[in-house]
């Protein structure tokens, strides 16, 4: 190579290097920025994982220090004043508050707190919490509440393929004793006891009931049947 295509190449390499000190001078900032952004986003992030981590601890401490209390009336007032951090934790604290209502006999209040875990807002809620909280609503205010909106919210639970179908069916069976409605009543108790998903349980439950109405259970018709 010549002197003189030696000294162009030099002269090239030059420039391009002082175009690219400009570049960086004018635009470097967008990439020290974007630098910034970046560590500042992952250090904002971990710092509120830690403060969502330390609020569930502490929200957890709170409420095992309240159930902790001796007496109902102490663990009601103690669970009343924890803040959840959590929609999930309202949950857990709804669910104990309204037990130790319900121990000292406070039903209307156990059934209205049940009434806020059914009516909650959360939309992550399983569907079946919220079943739960309503069926122990309508079975804590009892005959208390009216018979027709009790009826109502019962049927609902008792549709078939429901999580409490068969619980719901028994509150039905017994709001049709109270009513007078015998055969309604053995009707219903009937149909639980032949039921695959009945438990152990409810099949006695349901089996006493349908002989104290003067009914027969299933299971001893089919037992005098095969003799």
């Amino acid at each position: 190579m010549s002197d003189t295509d030696s000294f162009i190449e030099e002269v090239t390499e030059e420039v391009k290097r002082d175009r690219l000190f400009a570049l960086m001078r004018k635009y470097g900032w967008i990439a020290v920025l974007g630098v910034v952004l970046i560590v500042g986003g992952a250090t904002f992030n971990e710092i509120r994982k830690a403060g969502a981590r330390s609020d569930a601890q502490d929200t957890g401490d709170a409420i095992f220090a309240a159930v902790n209390n001796s007496g109902d009336p102490a663990r009601i007032a103690a669970l009343q004043a924890v803040e959840p951090a959590s929609p999930q934790a309202q949950l857990v604290i709804d669910s104990l508050l309204a037990s130790s209502q319900l121990n000292i006999g406070e039903n209307e209040a156990a059934a209205d707190t049940f009434d806020g875990v059914a009516n909650s807002g959360d939309s992550d809620m399983p569907e079946i919490y919220r079943q739960i909280a309503l069926f122990k609503s309508v079975t804590a205010r009892g005959t208390d509440m009216d018979p027709a909106s009790r009826r109502t919210a019962l049927e609902a639970l008792a549709a078939p393929g429901a999580p409490l179908s068969l619980l719901a069916q028994e509150q039905l069976a017994l709001l049709e004793i109270e009513q007078g409605n015998t055969d309604a009543a053995i009707a219903l108790l009937e149909a639980i006891s032949v039921d695959s998903a009945v438990t152990a349980g409810l099949l006695r439950r349901a089996s006493q009931l349908i002989v104290a109405l003067g009914g027969t259970p299933p299971a001893v018709e089919n037992m005098i049947a095969n003799q």
